[in-house]
């Protein structure tokens, strides 16, 4: 039986021991995506969210590209550690979902309405964020472990060239998921009365 929203929403964690495994089919998998995609708002429907879902050899190629950019930048003393790391907790995941936003939507709402231009690119913003949630709630509901990672804009240049993605698609974050390996750190919570304010 499917959870509630909030039970789901209440165990979705942030995994950082994943193993190459599925509980379910990679159709699936696929019809999280779609079906966030299809059902999560965005500001204006402006429908600016694109994701891309990489499974098999293209999530490996994907790990790749983050480790071999990074090693041009980290220190090599400090790469071992990074590499680790890498290998441990993303790459070797099942999957990975890519959240990307389309530029070009969002300029165009800018040339529609004028008076909210400077807002568009938050509201952008905004809306990967619900496409982030919907994903990786939905997969811990499927029986994932998952975490949000986010290498652009180091790797956005190799990522595009590699899926021959539209340069007007703007890399937000990297969602690796898999079968839990280990627990998730326990979850803290500041008072929930210093961060709420109701009147009425």
């Amino acid at each position: 039986m499917e959870r509630k929203l909030k039970e789901a929403l209440e165990q979705r964690r942030s995994y950082y021991s994943l193993k190459a495994g599925s509980p379910i089919p990679d159709a699936e998998i696929e019809g999280i995506v779609r079906f966030a995609v299809k059902h999560t708002p965005s500001a204006f429907n402006s429908q600016s969210s694109r994701l891309v879902l990489l499974l098999h050899d293209h999530h490996a190629a994907l790990w790749r590209i983050v480790k071999q950019t990074l090693q041009t930048v980290v220190p090599p003393q400090a790469f071992a550690r990074t590499e680790e790391k890498i290998d441990r907790s993303f790459a070797s995941g099942y999957g990975t979902v890519l959240f990307l936003e389309d530029t070009a939507v969002v300029e165009g709402l800018q040339r529609q309405f004028p008076l909210y231009a400077d807002n568009f690119p938050t509201w952008s913003e905004h809306t990967s964020a619900m496409h982030q949630l919907v994903v990786w709630t939905l997969l811990e509901e499927a029986g994932f472990g998952a975490s949000l990672q986010h290498y652009n804009p180091l790797i956005d240049a190799a990522v595009h060239q590699e899926w021959q993605l539209p340069g007007n698609w703007r890399l937000i974050a990297q969602m690796p998921f898999g079968i839990p390996a280990e627990a998730p750190n326990e979850k803290t919570f500041n008072p929930i009365d210093e961060r709420i304010r109701i009147f009425g």
